[in-house]
Protein backbone atom coordinates (compact mmCIF):
# COMPACT_ATOMS: atom_id res chain seq x y z
CA UNK A 1 0.00 0.00 0.00
CA UNK A 2 1.18 3.50 -0.86
CA UNK A 3 -0.46 6.43 0.88
CA UNK A 4 -0.27 9.81 -0.87
CA UNK A 5 -1.38 12.98 0.93
CA UNK A 6 -2.41 16.12 -0.94
CA UNK A 7 -1.55 18.96 1.37
CA UNK A 8 -0.97 22.68 1.52
CA UNK A 9 -1.54 24.82 4.56
CA UNK A 10 -3.05 27.43 2.24
CA UNK A 11 -6.63 26.65 1.26
CA UNK A 12 -8.30 27.22 -2.08
CA UNK A 13 -5.54 25.71 -4.22
CA UNK A 14 -7.55 22.82 -5.66
CA UNK A 15 -6.33 19.89 -3.57
CA UNK A 16 -9.80 18.38 -3.10
CA UNK A 17 -10.53 18.52 -6.82
CA UNK A 18 -7.13 16.92 -7.49
CA UNK A 19 -7.86 13.97 -5.19
CA UNK A 20 -11.36 13.55 -6.63
CA UNK A 21 -10.26 13.51 -10.26
CA UNK A 22 -7.18 11.38 -9.69
CA UNK A 23 -9.23 8.80 -7.80
CA UNK A 24 -11.63 8.53 -10.74
CA UNK A 25 -8.75 8.41 -13.22
CA UNK A 26 -7.01 5.55 -11.41
CA UNK A 27 -10.31 3.72 -11.05
CA UNK A 28 -10.93 4.09 -14.78
CA UNK A 29 -7.51 2.58 -15.41
CA UNK A 30 -8.49 -0.49 -13.39
CA UNK A 31 -6.40 0.27 -10.30
CA UNK A 32 -8.04 -0.32 -6.93
CA UNK A 33 -7.92 2.98 -5.08
CA UNK A 34 -9.23 4.43 -1.82
CA UNK A 35 -10.01 8.14 -1.51
CA UNK A 36 -9.86 9.24 2.14
CA UNK A 37 -11.46 12.46 3.31
CA UNK A 38 -9.40 13.63 6.30
CA UNK A 39 -10.47 17.26 6.10
CA UNK A 40 -13.21 18.01 8.67
CA UNK A 41 -14.81 20.32 6.10
CA UNK A 42 -15.63 17.12 4.16
CA UNK A 43 -15.48 18.77 0.74
CA UNK A 44 -14.19 15.59 -0.90
CA UNK A 45 -17.11 13.64 0.52
CA UNK A 46 -19.54 16.23 -0.84
CA UNK A 47 -18.13 15.74 -4.33
CA UNK A 48 -18.68 11.99 -4.17
CA UNK A 49 -22.01 11.85 -2.30
CA UNK A 50 -25.17 13.95 -2.63
CA UNK A 51 -26.81 15.43 0.45
CA UNK A 52 -29.69 12.97 0.55
CA UNK A 53 -27.30 10.02 0.63
CA UNK A 54 -24.84 11.72 2.97
CA UNK A 55 -27.30 12.66 5.70
CA UNK A 56 -27.93 9.05 6.86
CA UNK A 57 -24.18 8.47 7.03
CA UNK A 58 -23.70 11.50 9.26
CA UNK A 59 -26.79 10.95 11.35
CA UNK A 60 -26.53 7.17 11.73
CA UNK A 61 -25.32 5.46 14.88
CA UNK A 62 -22.90 3.15 13.08
CA UNK A 63 -19.27 3.79 12.24
CA UNK A 64 -20.02 5.30 8.86
CA UNK A 65 -17.35 8.02 8.77
CA UNK A 66 -13.64 8.13 9.43
CA UNK A 67 -14.40 9.56 12.89
CA UNK A 68 -16.63 6.59 13.59
CA UNK A 69 -13.67 4.27 13.08
CA UNK A 70 -11.60 6.36 15.50
CA UNK A 71 -14.32 6.85 18.10
CA UNK A 72 -13.82 3.70 20.27
CA UNK A 73 -10.15 4.58 20.74
CA UNK A 74 -10.78 8.27 21.39
CA UNK A 75 -13.48 7.46 23.95
CA UNK A 76 -11.27 4.89 25.69
CA UNK A 77 -13.54 1.89 25.08
CA UNK A 78 -11.46 0.00 22.53
CA UNK A 79 -9.15 0.40 19.57
CA UNK A 80 -9.84 1.69 16.07
CA UNK A 81 -12.56 -0.06 14.11
CA UNK A 82 -12.84 -1.00 10.47
CA UNK A 83 -13.78 2.01 8.35
CA UNK A 84 -17.05 2.14 6.47
CA UNK A 85 -16.26 2.20 2.74
CA UNK A 86 -18.65 3.66 0.19
CA UNK A 87 -18.34 2.19 -3.29
CA UNK A 88 -18.17 4.88 -5.96
CA UNK A 89 -16.96 2.80 -8.88
CA UNK A 90 -15.84 -0.73 -9.76
CA UNK A 91 -12.46 -0.15 -8.09
CA UNK A 92 -13.01 3.08 -6.16
CA UNK A 93 -13.91 3.31 -2.49
CA UNK A 94 -14.41 6.38 -0.30
CA UNK A 95 -13.61 6.77 3.39
CA UNK A 96 -16.32 9.26 4.33
CA UNK A 97 -15.31 12.46 6.08
CA UNK A 98 -17.33 14.63 8.42
CA UNK A 99 -17.24 17.71 10.59
CA UNK A 100 -16.99 15.58 13.73
CA UNK A 101 -13.44 14.61 12.81
CA UNK A 102 -12.31 17.97 14.18
CA UNK A 103 -13.18 16.63 17.65
CA UNK A 104 -10.15 14.32 17.43
CA UNK A 105 -7.74 17.25 17.32
CA UNK A 106 -7.40 17.80 21.06
CA UNK A 107 -6.82 14.15 21.97
CA UNK A 108 -4.21 13.69 19.23
CA UNK A 109 -2.48 16.87 20.41
CA UNK A 110 -2.41 15.63 24.03
CA UNK A 111 -0.95 12.26 23.10
CA UNK A 112 1.86 13.52 20.86
CA UNK A 113 4.28 14.48 23.69
CA UNK A 114 3.38 11.32 25.63
CA UNK A 115 5.03 9.25 22.91
CA UNK A 116 8.34 10.48 24.27
CA UNK A 117 7.40 8.91 27.60
CA UNK A 118 6.72 5.54 25.93
CA UNK A 119 3.01 5.54 26.82
CA UNK A 120 1.15 2.85 24.82
CA UNK A 121 -2.04 4.87 24.39
CA UNK A 122 -0.09 7.75 22.87
CA UNK A 123 1.20 5.52 20.07
CA UNK A 124 -2.25 4.04 19.47
CA UNK A 125 -3.82 7.49 19.11
CA UNK A 126 -1.13 9.07 16.95
CA UNK A 127 -1.06 6.08 14.60
CA UNK A 128 -4.86 5.68 14.52
CA UNK A 129 -5.48 7.35 11.15
CA UNK A 130 -2.77 5.25 9.51
CA UNK A 131 -4.17 2.05 10.97
CA UNK A 132 -7.69 2.92 9.81
CA UNK A 133 -6.49 3.65 6.29
CA UNK A 134 -4.42 0.47 6.22
CA UNK A 135 -7.58 -1.49 7.06
CA UNK A 136 -9.46 0.38 4.34
CA UNK A 137 -6.81 -0.51 1.78
CA UNK A 138 -6.86 -4.15 2.83
CA UNK A 139 -10.66 -4.39 2.62
CA UNK A 140 -10.70 -2.68 -0.78
CA UNK A 141 -7.68 -4.68 -2.06
CA UNK A 142 -6.23 -1.26 -2.90
CA UNK A 143 -2.56 -0.54 -3.38
CA UNK A 144 -3.07 3.23 -3.49
CA UNK A 145 -4.73 5.54 -0.94
CA UNK A 146 -5.24 9.21 -1.80
CA UNK A 147 -5.73 11.49 1.22
CA UNK A 148 -7.38 14.90 1.18
CA UNK A 149 -5.96 16.81 4.15
CA UNK A 150 -7.22 20.11 5.56
CA UNK A 151 -5.31 23.41 5.13
CA UNK A 152 -3.67 23.87 8.52
CA UNK A 153 -0.68 22.75 10.55
CA UNK A 154 -2.56 21.35 13.55
CA UNK A 155 -2.28 18.04 15.39
CA UNK A 156 -4.90 16.25 13.28
CA UNK A 157 -3.02 17.03 10.09
CA UNK A 158 0.27 16.08 11.70
CA UNK A 159 -1.18 12.61 12.41
CA UNK A 160 -2.47 12.44 8.83
CA UNK A 161 0.92 13.38 7.41
CA UNK A 162 2.71 10.92 9.71
CA UNK A 163 0.55 8.29 8.00
CA UNK A 164 1.64 9.41 4.52
CA UNK A 165 4.37 7.83 2.46
CA UNK A 166 4.35 10.73 0.00
CA UNK A 167 3.11 14.32 -0.14
CA UNK A 168 1.89 16.16 -3.22
CA UNK A 169 1.62 19.94 -2.85
CA UNK A 170 -1.03 21.76 -4.91
CA UNK A 171 -0.12 25.39 -5.58
CA UNK A 172 -1.49 28.53 -7.14
CA UNK A 173 0.93 31.02 -8.71
CA UNK A 174 0.51 33.73 -6.10
CA UNK A 175 2.12 35.24 -3.04
CA UNK A 176 0.01 33.18 -0.63
CA UNK A 177 1.13 29.83 -2.03
CA UNK A 178 4.78 30.85 -1.89
CA UNK A 179 4.47 31.87 1.75
CA UNK A 180 2.54 28.66 2.39
CA UNK A 181 5.52 26.69 1.08
CA UNK A 182 7.80 28.51 3.51
CA UNK A 183 5.63 27.26 6.35
CA UNK A 184 4.92 23.82 4.97
CA UNK A 185 8.45 22.71 4.09
CA UNK A 186 10.12 23.24 7.49
CA UNK A 187 7.03 21.87 9.24
CA UNK A 188 7.14 18.62 7.27
CA UNK A 189 10.82 18.19 8.11
CA UNK A 190 10.14 18.85 11.80
CA UNK A 191 7.27 16.37 11.88
CA UNK A 192 9.37 13.74 10.11
CA UNK A 193 12.22 14.13 12.59
CA UNK A 194 9.93 14.24 15.63
CA UNK A 195 8.10 11.09 14.56
CA UNK A 196 11.36 9.24 13.87
CA UNK A 197 12.43 10.01 17.45
CA UNK A 198 9.09 8.91 18.89
CA UNK A 199 8.75 5.79 16.76
CA UNK A 200 11.86 4.30 18.34
CA UNK A 201 10.20 4.55 21.77
CA UNK A 202 7.16 2.42 20.93
CA UNK A 203 6.68 0.06 23.93
CA UNK A 204 4.03 -2.14 22.26
CA UNK A 205 5.80 -4.88 20.36
CA UNK A 206 2.80 -5.92 18.26
CA UNK A 207 1.62 -2.39 17.39
CA UNK A 208 2.49 -1.63 13.78
CA UNK A 209 3.37 2.01 13.15
CA UNK A 210 3.75 4.13 10.02
CA UNK A 211 7.21 5.02 8.80
CA UNK A 212 6.30 8.69 8.70
CA UNK A 213 8.24 9.16 5.49
CA UNK A 214 6.03 11.95 4.08
CA UNK A 215 8.48 12.24 1.18
CA UNK A 216 7.88 15.20 -1.14
CA UNK A 217 6.61 13.78 -4.41
CA UNK A 218 6.33 17.11 -6.22
CA UNK A 219 3.92 19.96 -6.75
CA UNK A 220 0.99 20.68 -9.03
CA UNK A 221 0.30 24.20 -10.22
CA UNK A 222 -3.37 25.03 -10.63
CA UNK A 223 -3.22 27.74 -13.26
CA UNK A 224 -6.19 30.04 -13.02
CA UNK A 225 -7.36 31.83 -16.13
CA UNK A 226 -5.44 35.04 -16.78
CA UNK A 227 -7.95 37.87 -16.96
CA UNK A 228 -7.46 40.86 -19.20
CA UNK A 229 -7.28 43.13 -16.15
CA UNK A 230 -4.48 41.09 -14.54
CA UNK A 231 -0.91 41.96 -15.61
CA UNK A 232 0.66 38.87 -17.15
CA UNK A 233 4.11 39.83 -15.90
CA UNK A 234 2.92 39.88 -12.29
CA UNK A 235 1.36 36.43 -12.71
CA UNK A 236 4.53 35.10 -14.34
CA UNK A 237 6.65 36.51 -11.51
CA UNK A 238 5.02 34.13 -9.02
CA UNK A 239 5.33 31.20 -11.45
CA UNK A 240 9.05 31.84 -11.86
CA UNK A 241 9.65 31.80 -8.11
CA UNK A 242 7.92 28.47 -7.40
CA UNK A 243 10.79 26.10 -8.37
CA UNK A 244 13.36 27.81 -6.15
CA UNK A 245 11.06 28.16 -3.14
CA UNK A 246 9.85 24.55 -3.39
CA UNK A 247 13.39 23.18 -3.75
CA UNK A 248 14.72 25.19 -0.84
CA UNK A 249 11.81 25.05 1.59
CA UNK A 250 10.25 21.62 0.89
CA UNK A 251 13.18 19.56 -0.39
CA UNK A 252 15.80 21.29 1.75
CA UNK A 253 18.06 21.80 -1.26
CA UNK A 254 19.61 24.93 -2.71
CA UNK A 255 18.40 25.42 -6.29
CA UNK A 256 21.24 24.67 -8.67
CA UNK A 257 19.92 26.93 -11.41
CA UNK A 258 17.04 29.24 -12.22
CA UNK A 259 14.49 26.72 -13.48
CA UNK A 260 11.10 27.54 -14.90
CA UNK A 261 8.07 25.60 -13.69
CA UNK A 262 7.87 23.82 -17.06
CA UNK A 263 11.45 22.57 -16.72
CA UNK A 264 11.40 21.80 -12.99
CA UNK A 265 11.61 18.05 -12.25
CA UNK A 266 9.67 18.70 -9.04
CA UNK A 267 6.67 19.94 -11.03
CA UNK A 268 4.23 17.09 -11.60
CA UNK A 269 1.81 19.10 -13.74
CA UNK A 270 0.47 22.51 -14.65
CA UNK A 271 -3.31 22.26 -14.76
CA UNK A 272 -6.04 24.57 -15.91
CA UNK A 273 -8.60 25.48 -13.29
CA UNK A 274 -11.55 24.29 -15.46
CA UNK A 275 -13.67 26.67 -13.43
CA UNK A 276 -16.65 26.78 -15.81
CA UNK A 277 -16.95 22.99 -15.95
CA UNK A 278 -16.86 22.24 -12.22
CA UNK A 279 -20.52 23.12 -11.52
CA UNK A 280 -21.53 20.94 -14.46
CA UNK A 281 -19.47 18.05 -13.09
CA UNK A 282 -20.94 18.47 -9.60
CA UNK A 283 -24.45 18.42 -10.99
CA UNK A 284 -23.69 15.24 -12.93
CA UNK A 285 -21.81 13.63 -9.98
CA UNK A 286 -18.86 12.73 -12.16
CA UNK A 287 -15.37 14.05 -12.88
CA UNK A 288 -14.96 16.78 -15.47
CA UNK A 289 -13.19 14.46 -17.89
CA UNK A 290 -16.21 12.11 -17.89
CA UNK A 291 -18.75 14.76 -18.88
CA UNK A 292 -20.79 14.02 -21.99
CA UNK A 293 -22.95 16.10 -24.35
CA UNK A 294 -26.01 14.98 -22.37
CA UNK A 295 -24.46 16.71 -19.34
CA UNK A 296 -24.07 19.93 -21.32
CA UNK A 297 -20.46 19.45 -22.45
CA UNK A 298 -20.78 20.63 -26.04
CA UNK A 299 -18.73 22.90 -28.29
CA UNK A 300 -15.83 24.47 -26.40
CA UNK A 301 -16.77 22.56 -23.28
CA UNK A 302 -16.32 19.26 -25.11
CA UNK A 303 -12.78 20.27 -26.07
CA UNK A 304 -12.07 21.26 -22.47
CA UNK A 305 -13.32 17.83 -21.31
CA UNK A 306 -10.84 16.13 -23.65
CA UNK A 307 -8.04 18.41 -22.43
CA UNK A 308 -8.94 17.63 -18.82
CA UNK A 309 -8.78 13.88 -19.48
CA UNK A 310 -5.35 14.22 -21.06
CA UNK A 311 -4.06 16.40 -18.22
CA UNK A 312 -5.19 14.05 -15.46
CA UNK A 313 -4.05 10.94 -17.31
CA UNK A 314 -0.57 12.43 -17.55
CA UNK A 315 -0.59 13.57 -13.93
CA UNK A 316 -1.77 10.15 -12.74
CA UNK A 317 1.07 8.54 -14.66
CA UNK A 318 3.65 10.96 -13.28
CA UNK A 319 2.56 10.26 -9.71
CA UNK A 320 2.64 6.49 -10.22
CA UNK A 321 6.10 6.66 -11.78
CA UNK A 322 7.43 8.38 -8.67
CA UNK A 323 5.46 6.30 -6.18
CA UNK A 324 6.47 3.00 -7.75
CA UNK A 325 10.15 3.90 -7.97
CA UNK A 326 10.43 6.21 -4.96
Amino acid sequence: MRLVAFFNNKGGVGKTSLVYHLAWMYSGQGRNVVAADLDPQANLTSLFIDNDSLEPLWEGQGRTTVYGALEPLLEGIGDVGSPHLVERGPSLRLVVGGLKLAAAEDEISRQWPDCLDRKPRAFRVVSALWRVLRRAATEAAADLVLMDVGPNLGALNRAALVAADYVVVPLAPDLYSLHGLRNLGPTLRDWREQWAERRLRNPVADLALPDGGMRPLGYVVIQDAIRQDRPVMAYQRWMDRIPGVYSREVCGQDPQSALTVSDDPNCLAILRHYRSLMPMAQEARKPIFALEPADGAIGGHARAVRDCYRDFRELAGAILDRVDTG
